[in-house]
């Protein structure tokens, strides 16, 4: 994750496109399809979807690269779970002045981790929600140009477990090197990542300390 005057310029990039302050990243959870691990614990890894797959965790920047990427979770594992138990969530605790992680309503609010309102009912709501997913959006786009660049993630990896990991980090690493030699893509041509609908079995915990926060930017920033 960007620290220091690059963690300024990524705040800043992210408020030019649609208003949002001192956000640091967006997160969400992708697919990979994967065959079939085979084992008593096979099922673990069979998604909503019904096929076999990883779910990946990335945070992205505005420019789409990939900031924190966590590939350890099988397809059943909820992505408020994969957040839950990942590093980055520690890290973003015991900094909590850093900034805002963005996520869509399969989060929990957090003081560093902002999601939409579920019913706005208030004009500045509204504007906050709009900006929200305008912002993002940028995670739908990263996943997309990801899959474009690597079709393996799209297709699905026929591999070993140990080795789909391994190769999962490796195109993100592939795909930030990428970015930054300017091969940029111009991801408008790009299929988005197909956004799921919160599993309606995980009930979003609303955070005192994460609604507190989003109130407040609502308050200051979109009235």
């Amino acid at each position: 994750m960007p620290t220091g005057e690059e963690l300024r310029e990524v705040k800043r990039k992210f408020y030019e496109i649609a208003g949002f302050p001192n956000v640091i990243g967006c997160v969400d959870g992708t697919h990979i399809r994967i065959q079939s691990p085979g084992g008593e614990n096979s099922e673990l890894f069979r998604n909503r979807k019904g096929y076999f797959s990883i779910n990946v965790q990335c945070i992205c920047d505005a420019d789409l690269r990939i900031r924190d990427v966590d590939a350890r979770w099988q397809g059943s594992v909820h992505d408020s779970t994969v957040f839950g138990n990942s590093l980055i969530k520690i890290k973003l605790e015991e900094r909590m002045n850093t900034g805002y992680l963005l996520g869509d309503s399969a989060y929990p609010s957090k003081s560093y981790l902002l999601t939409p309102v579920l019913n706005p009912r208030t004009p500045d709501e509204q504007r906050y929600n709009r900006s929200h997913i305008r912002t993002r959006n940028t995670i739908e786009r990263c996943f997309g140009v990801l899959k474009w660049r690597f079709p393996c993630l799209s297709h699905g990896l026929r591999l070993r477990l140990e080795t789909t990991v391994a190769v999962i980090v490796a195109v993100v690493v592939l795909h930030n090197i990428a970015a930054s030699d300017g091969n940029r893509i111009e991801d408008n041509a790009v299929d988005l990542e197909n956004e799921e609908q919160p599993d309606h079995d995980f009930a979003r915990k609303e955070d005192l300390q994460g609604v507190a926060a989003r109130t407040g930017v609502i308050n200051s920033h979109f009235r």
